[in-house]
């Protein structure tokens, strides 16, 4: 069956280069909102370049801690797989509906709150096999974690945002579930959340997520018991440990942005920015900012702000990060992601032209003409 849904999806690109026609992949669809919204207009609309018949785990080697699945695969279908035999995606990634993909999952390159523990989603990625402009199968990387052959091409797909290809196989190393896992949740100021992660981080200690918002920093401890224990004795400051049931809830809550937090301003024409930056940044003050939630220790931020996007990305850039325009009522075709630098950009513009010389797959959703 497989190779059968693999001749009608080079069929369908060899049409759309024929044609002139650019093509959308599309998995789940739960992130069709992230990133611009490519070259529009054009002589034709995009056409959907669907997965959803390329399914199921091809192979598992628990003891390898190794998975491949096709592209189409539903996420919660291969967490489900790996839970039975006490593993997991280390980079906890956000599914934003019950439709969301494992190639969704690589293409979009988002990572929920373990991110800062264990990696980001490319870390994880061993190998990949997808179909290029000329309807070919590329296959990069492998099923081993030690593949040190060549460059590591098969990484780029993860946030590519299915401009390179349509991914159709994915390799990933996955991980042993903790032991055990316990949240505290302590109230501090901003600031004083900011300097604890720092403090916190160079010491041995099993945290595994940790963030702030509403004058409370949250950190979650995940490994083995007797250190998840000490740990709790050692921060705890009198706090208890949070019921497991709803610390999971919690934690699934902002991994999903399903939290309150995210159900926030934006049809008032407020903008969520995703701020990326050294994790000891002081609390940053952005203009018409209404609320603020830290993750990732700090090196990742949320805001919601109506100030013009170049101011944002201007006083990020201050301090050494970079800025992204995650949820947007007003968000043009192509400022989702902060511009990159001249020689960045001609990396990124040989990169699409290798892949996919004649544009077919999703033109500009990344970056402009690119």
């Amino acid at each position: 069956m497989s190779e059968t849904v693999l001749n009608r999806l080079r069929e369908q690109i060899l049409a759309a280069g024929a044609s002139g026609t650019t093509l959308t992949p599309v998995g789940g669809g739960t992130k069709a909102f992230y990133g611009n919204r490519g070259m529009e207009p054009s002589p034709f609309k995009p056409q959907p370049l669907s997965t959803h018949e390329l399914t199921g785990i091809v192979a598992y080697e628990p003891s390898e801690l190794v998975v491949v699945a096709r592209a189409g695969t539903r996420l919660s279908e291969l967490e489900a797989a790996l839970a039975e035999r006490g593993q997991m995606l280390g980079f906890e990634p956000p599914h934003f509906g019950p439709g969301a993909t494992i190639g969704g999952c690589v293409a979009a390159g988002l990572s929920g709150p373990r991110r800062m523990a264990a990696g980001a989603v490319r870390d994880f990625v061993l190998g990949v096999r997808l179909l290029d402009s000329n309807g070919l199968t590329l296959s990069f990387g492998g099923q081993v974690m030690k593949n040190v052959a060549g460059y590591d091409v098969a990484r780029l797909m993860a946030g590519s945002l299915g401009t390179l290809g349509l991914l159709t196989e994915i390799s990933l190393k996955v991980l042993p579930c903790p032991a055990a896992e316990s949240t505290l949740h302590l109230p501090m100021t901003q600031a004083e959340a900011l300097l604890a992660f720092d403090r916190w981080s160079s010491q041995p200690l099993p945290i595994s997520a940790m963030t702030w918002l509403d004058d409370v920093a949250s950190i979650r401890f995940s490994g083995a018991r007797a250190a998840v224990q000490t740990a709790l004795q050692e921060l705890a400051r009198g706090q208890a440990a949070e019921n497991p049931q709803l610390a999971q809830a919690f934690w699934t809550s902002l991994r999903e942005q399903s939290h309150p937090f995210f159900q926030g301003p934006t049809a008032s024409a407020k903008t969520l920015w995703r701020l990326a930056l050294p994790a000891r940044v002081a609390p940053m003050q952005i203009p018409g900012a209404a609320s603020t939630l830290i993750e990732w220790s700090g090196a990742q931020r949320w805001v919601y702000s109506a100030a013009d996007p170049s101011e944002v990305r201007s006083i990020v850039a201050g301090a050494g990060g970079h800025a992204t325009r995650f949820r947007s009522p007003g968000a043009s075709a192509d400022d989702v992601f902060t511009a990159l630098a001249p020689a960045l950009l001609k990396i990124h513009r040989n990169l699409k032209n290798a892949f996919d010389p004649q544009g077919l797959f999703n033109p500009g959703r990344l970056h402009p003409q690119a």
